[in-house]
């Protein structure tokens, strides 16, 4: 907000509005205990303006500063956040509440937020009528054809090529999640002698690429966990590829059904699980369930 709004204070027509905005940014920064360096940028507070205390209250009041600078100004303010499931309900309730007073009062303010799949049921315990304000589009893995084309296509440009059997393998294997793609390609493109990748070359890479995988994408993610979360999660792997129903966890952890609440709802907040339909989950990216059977 703060860059926003240096960026809207250097144009005639919305300098007034954006420096009203950086007094109320500094109260705001004070009154939650924010560290911004630069954020006092030489303005005083403006009393009254995002400084009480409640962010639902506060946060709206800069959204609202900044989307009338913007317009002023002949702009636009479009505001990215990634992980939006670790945001604290508190924090995306006040976002919601921001971007729909953006949206009553016509200023040029949106949001993209994106995540795993609970997000729409988080804003919408957040905020109920989050369901009206926003668009939840899936995105998920590529398609067979898209995922041949993200593969071959940077190959064909760098005047090289890929057997059909190879691409078959790295396609199917990865189950066209974007990340895997690229890091079993570029396995591969590196161990290739010639300007053909080969099915041996994709083989031989395919250790390699599973030991990266573990080391980091993977481990980082399974030591967010605490024991009994790592149980939980040992638990539904031994159970095959999800989708997992709760009844088959709790029976394979000799517990009751109700005693999983905590632990499934703490998994799923740390973004390791999700729930695919009431009563089922499934691990929030592919493979890792095979991970989890390669532990010892």
């Amino acid at each position: 907000m703060r860059k926003v709004l240096r960026a809207l204070s250097s144009i005639e027509a919305a300098k007034q509005l954006a420096q009203l905005g950086l007094k109320g940014l500094r109260g705001f920064a004070s009154i939650f205990k924010i560290e911004v360096a630069g954020a006092e940028i030489a303005v005083e507070p403006e009393p009254g303006l995002a400084d009480s205390g409640d962010i639902q209250f506060d946060l709206p009041d800069l959204f609202t500063a900044i989307g009338k600078a913007a317009k002023a100004g002949s702009k636009g303010w479009v505001l990215l956040i990634d992980e939006v499931q670790y945001l604290s309900e508190a924090d995306l309730s006040a976002l919601i509440v921001s971007i729909h007073r953006m949206s009553q009062e016509g200023l040029p303010v949106i949001m993209v937020g994106a995540g795993l799949p609970q997000i729409a049921r988080l804003a919408g315990e957040a905020k109920s009528y989050s369901e009206r304000l926003f668009l939840y589009p899936g995105v998920g893995a590529l398609d067979p054809e898209s995922a041949r084309q993200a593969v071959e296509k940077p190959i064909i440009e760098e005047a090289a090529t890929i057997s059909n059997d190879a691409l078959a393998e790295i396609v199917t294997k990865t189950q066209g999640y974007p990340f895997f793609l690229q890091e079993w390609s570029s396995k591969a493109w590196d161990n290739a002698e010639g300007p053909k990748i080969t099915k041996q070359d994709v083989d031989n890479a395919y250790t390699e690429t599973i030991a990266s995988l573990d080391d980091g994408f993977f481990r980082v993610r399974l030591d967010r966990l605490t024991p009994k979360e790592t149980e939980f999660v040992t638990v539904m792997a031994t159970l095959g590829d999800g989708p997992y129903a709760m009844n088959d966890i709790a029976k394979a952890l000799d517990k009751k059904l109700s005693s999983l609440g905590p632990v499934r709802a703490n998994t799923i907040s740390k973004g390791m699980i999700y729930s695919t339909e009431h009563g089922f989950l499934d691990f929030s990216v592919p493979l890792f369930a095979e991970f989890m059977r390669r532990q010892p």
